[in-house]
């Protein structure tokens, strides 16, 4: 017998439909079964059956009839296994409760809760599937509830969706994202507002490549909260910026191919992270043991076995806590990567460790993402990276195990170390000696890293019997862990040697071949054949082609027991610093041609410098060596050669700037200023270093200091009599002043810069200060000055055919000239602008000059065109991630659907610039937006909320001195409604 409440009620004997009678026969049935078990007095079984509907006089009667007619129909069906019995005061239905299939379901979501806590997510994961199939429809489908009880009975309906969005964490983690998918769509379009299942439902479409639709469940969603005036939560609009992504983030190494055994450990590994995903937690998975036992490579083998659990990415962090010669990566410098891995990009990373923790977090809320923090100095190193957000699992591998739990790993067992020698060397070669394979692990420690060094020496002599190389295991120095590596080292060449010993000392993480060849005074050929022997007998690891790196158990023997002579070291360290420096300088000139007269001149050579024929290739030599230029930076520092420190950190500058790398640009121009002193020789240099750290400062939000390092590096150029110098401190004044909304000190301080720049004859200076005094003078309201500004630097950019100035200036003209209500100059000004940017593969640039379309399109009342041009701009700025350019888009967005009538989409757009506005402390943008959240709600009748933003607005613009402050008010003045301002 079955008794059916999840969907239309039914009762089942033998699999035969139970005939229960007319309607009101049926609701008394459902009452006694929603009681099952439990006394029901007539009147209690009157009160419910007719609720809100007249009592009949006989309804005693009534009842009794149908207690009758439900006893014959369960005799017709031959049940036994319930009865209706009559008590004293009414009716009881004995039957066990396990035949009622709401009470089988909640025990099977019981029972998958308890198998959660036991680690067993199969074992939960057929329970929940038992449980979620049985449900036919809705509970009680067909029946009007209240009359079986109304708000007593309680609906298994809520339990239901918690177990299917359980299940779907389930099938998520095996990988079937279809069922997931199949299974939600119906839940989801009928609860749009249900945000953890349009989370597993969105989760499920990425991963089966379907982002289109998984976007069109974040916009219901969306909508469905705004019309409740809520937002949707952080996790949901995380999932959606996963979306837009092509593919999730993998950052993860792979495993190296000589891993074997530890079979054990990856069970537990997978265990731990079953039992996570079932109870809903995140996991720190901890492993640590002595070096080169093989943790990191437990740790990418786990990562590799278990990415389809992780759909939302798989990033990696190297923290370098026991690398010799590194120091131990930092934390904003740690979460600046992580951040990157996740896709934010560089301009959006936040300049403190705090906030890009605060943000890391944020990013990994409501995903399911794995996080490798390798070698880590301590717990305290690793925990704020740690991730806090149910469905992340966390693998960190350190010398020393952290407080929380987790696996120390001992070397392999005798048999697994002799199956990993023996896949190394070939199985065919010591297939009959497994004594002496046994003999020669054992002398390795039985630790992998020993095993694979010992295991490539003799793989490159393949004459020499196995007796011979356990015979020169026995002659090394009794050392330990050492041991394997002084036979690998006593077989090299002088020159492998001399390669071994300085590679152990550089500061860097890694070599590229030309920088090997810098270090050992080789030629490029020679220094790549010494790389690819110290490689093939393991004593190296290539990265990437050309590019090598020494882990860090080899590091810590070439420095202890091969280390370089203090001479060899330090002439050693003078070439490779020179190497990048010269590198350096060619890299910045080629991808920045415009920069090359503000770049320091460097007096160094190296016959092994790198070289670039385009910007594409310079600046990924740039971005591939930028770990080991901030470490050549931080050495120099230390070991007394301060012009490798302050000219590597002058001519980086820039390029830290337009990549985003903030924390780089800060620190090594800081650890500049305070290693180059005060020598008249030093002069010229420490001015470079503040006038570029000025603008790092500013950047940081930090005005003040910002100003003072401009001003003092103005003091030293004008000591030194270098006018261009003191051009460009007065326009790093100048831009503090613009900042802080000192506009009229920005333009004077503009002006003078600008007359000893044509003094000079620097065309490209002139033309930005004409630049700079062209917005300055848009803001300020005078426009047709503004217009001459702006057509007097493209004159100038023309003649020394710098294209993306072209463009960026062209797009201000055009914005001046809409304002002006030349409507045809200004979209042929835009178009121009937009073509250049192009040309040059300014995305920026390129979006701006959309945008500027957009709202000529806007102005001629072409609303159509515009959001068409609009949405086209906002494509192209989702590749660069500026939130000033977000920033601006939304404003003239806002404005677009405002003049459309479209309330809703104004509001929305204009508050998003807002939000963004305040995130990046722009206050004259936040000003705008305020004064287009007001007018929107002015016209949408919202007055009394449209207040606080025309209040916000006028007082912004009357903080910046703005000529909007004027128009506000003048605008409120005119209106009628509780927006007009209070009088004066």
């Amino acid at each position: 017998m079955e008794v059916l409440l999840l969907g239309p009620f039914e009762v089942r004997s033998a699999g035969a439909l139970v005939q229960l009678g007319d309607l009101q026969q049926r609701y008394t049935l459902v009452v006694l079964v929603l009681h099952a078990n439990k006394p029901m007095s007539t009147e209690r079984l009157i009160d419910i059956v007719w609720a809100g509907q007249p009592v009949p006089k006989t309804s005693a009667n009534l009842i009794a009839g149908y207690i009758k007619g439900l006893r014959k129909a369960f005799r017709d069906a031959d049940v036994t296994a319930a009865s209706i019995d009559t008590t004293g005061t009414g009716y009881l239905l004995k039957i066990d409760t396990e035949l009622i299939d709401a009470t089988r379901f909640r025990g099977l979501c019981e029972r998958a809760a308890r198998a959660g806590e036991r680690g067993d997510s199969e074992q939960a994961r057929v329970s929940l599937h038992e449980a979620v199939d049985l449900w036919r429809g809705d509970f009680l489908e067909g029946l009007d509830i209240d009359r079986v009880g109304g708000s007593e009975v309680l609906s298994p309906a809520e339990a239901r969706l918690d177990a299917l969005g359980d299940l779907a964490e389930l099938e998520l983690a095996n990988g079937n994202h279809r069922w997931v998918r199949d299974r939600l769509r119906v839940p989801v379009q009928v609860n749009p507002t249900r945000q953890r299942l349009a989370g597993l439902l969105m989760r499920a479409l990425v991963a089966n490549g379907d982002r289109v639709q998984a976007m069109e469940v974040y916009h219901r969603t969306r909508e469905a909260f705004d019309d409740y005036g809520m937002k949707t939560s952080v996790e949901l609009q995380m999932l959606a910026n996963l979306a837009l992504r092509e593919e999730p983030r993998n950052t993860v190494p792979a495993a190296p191919a000589w891993f074997t055994g530890r079979r054990e450990e990856l069970a537990t590994i997978e265990s731990r992270m079953l039992r996570a995903t079932h109870v809903g937690r995140a996991l720190v998975l901890w492993i640590s043991g002595t070096p080169g036992v093989g943790k990191s490579a437990l740790a990418l083998r786990a990562a590799f076995q278990h990415r389809r659990r992780f759909p939302d990415g798989q990033i990696f962090v190297q923290l370098n806590g026991f690398t010799p010669n590194v120091e131990p990566t930092a934390l904003g410098e740690a979460a600046a990567k992580l951040l990157g891995d996740l896709g934010v990009p560089q301009e959006r990373i936040p300049g403190t460790a705090a906030k890009r923790v605060e943000l890391y977090q944020a990013m990994l809320s409501g995903t399911r993402t794995l996080v490798v923090l390798d070698n880590a100095a301590s717990e305290e190193q690793a925990r704020p990276l740690l991730p806090g957000t149910a469905g992340c699992v966390a693998i960190v591998t350190s010398r020393r195990l952290g407080a929380v739990s987790g696996i120390q790993l001992e070397p392999l067992t005798p048999d697994q170390a002799a199956e990993l020698f023996s896949d190394l060397v070939g199985a065919e070669r010591v297939r009959d000696e497994p004594r002496l394979v046994a003999e020669v692990v054992a002398r390795c420690g039985w630790v992998p890293m020993q095993i694979t060094v010992t295991a490539a020496q003799f793989g490159r002599h393949p004459r020499w019997p196995l007796r011979h190389l356990l015979d020169l295991l026995a002659q090394a120095p009794p050392d330990g862990a050492a041991v394997a590596y002084t036979v690998s080292y006593q077989q090299l060449s002088e020159p492998q040697r001399t390669l071994f010993r300085l590679f152990g000392q550089i500061p860097g993480p890694d070599l590229s071949t030309s920088g090997a060849a810098a270090l050992a005074d080789h030629s490029v050929p020679r220094a790549r054949a010494l790389l690819e022997d110290l490689h093939g007998v393991s004593l190296l690891a290539e990265t990437t082609p050309e590019r090598y790196l020494m882990l860090d158990p080899l590091k810590e023997y070439a420095a202890t027991v091969a280390p370089a002579t203090p001479h060899e070291s330090a002439e050693a360290m003078d070439r490779l610093l020179d190497f990048y420096l010269v590198s350096a300088a060619a890299a910045m000139s080629v991808a920045f041609p415009f920069e090359r007269d503000r770049q320091p001149t460097v007096d160094r050579t190296s016959p092994v410098a790198a070289s670039f024929t385009d910007a594409g290739a310079a600046k990924a030599w740039l971005a591939a060596e930028r770990a080991n230029l901030a470490a050549g930076i931080t050495y120099a520092a230390g070991h007394g050669r301060p012009e490798h420190t302050w000219q590597l950190a002058v001519l980086l500058w820039f390029w830290y700037h337009t990549a985003g790398h903030l924390q780089d640009w800060s620190e090594t121009l800081e650890l500049a200023r305070q290693t180059i002193g005060t020598a008249e020789s030093n002069r010229p240099g420490l001015a470079y270093v503040l006038l570029r750290l000025s603008g790092a400062r500013l950047r940081s939000g930090e005005p003040d200091q910002a100003l003072e390092f401009a001003a003092h590096a103005l003091s030293i150029w004008g000591q030194l009599g270098d006018a261009g110098g003191e051009a460009a401190a007065l326009c790093a004044i100048a831009m503090v002043a613009m900042h802080q909304g000192e506009n009229q000190q920005g333009t004077a301080h503009f002006e003078a810069a600008l007359e000893k720049y044509r003094h000079i004859g620097d065309k490209r200076g002139a033309a930005n200060a004409l630049g700079n005094l062209g917005y300055l003078n848009e803001q300020a309201g005078k426009l047709e000055l503004a217009e001459s500004r702006h057509l007097a630097a493209l004159v100038l950019l023309r003649e020394i055919e710098h294209t993306q100035g072209l463009a960026h200036t062209l797009d201000n003209l055009g914005a001046v000239r809409q304002r002006l209500g030349r409507l045809d100059e200004a979209l042929a000004d835009h178009e121009q602008a937009h073509l250049a940017a192009i040309e040059v593969g300014d995305r920026t640039c390129e979006a701006f000059a959309l945008n500027g379309i957009a709202n000529v399109h806007r102005r001629r009342g072409r609303l159509d065109e515009a959001l068409r041009y609009h949405e086209q701009a906002r494509q192209v700025a989702n590749l660069v991630g500026d939130p000033s350019l977000r920033t601006q888009l939304y404003l003239d967005r806002g404005a677009t659907y405002l003049a459309r009538g479209d309330h809703r989409e104004a509001l929305r757009a204009y508050l998003a610039a807002l939000d963004l506005a305040a995130g990046i402390g722009d206050h004259a943008e936040k000003a705008h937006a305020a004064h287009g959240a007001a007018r929107v709600l002015h016209a949408a009748g919202s007055h009394g909320e449209a207040v606080e933003h025309w209040q916000a607005a006028e007082a912004g613009f009357d903080e910046l001195r703005l000529p909007e402050a004027t128009e506000v008010r003048a605008e409120r003045a005119r209106l009628q409604c509780a927006c007009a301002a209070d009088p004066a």
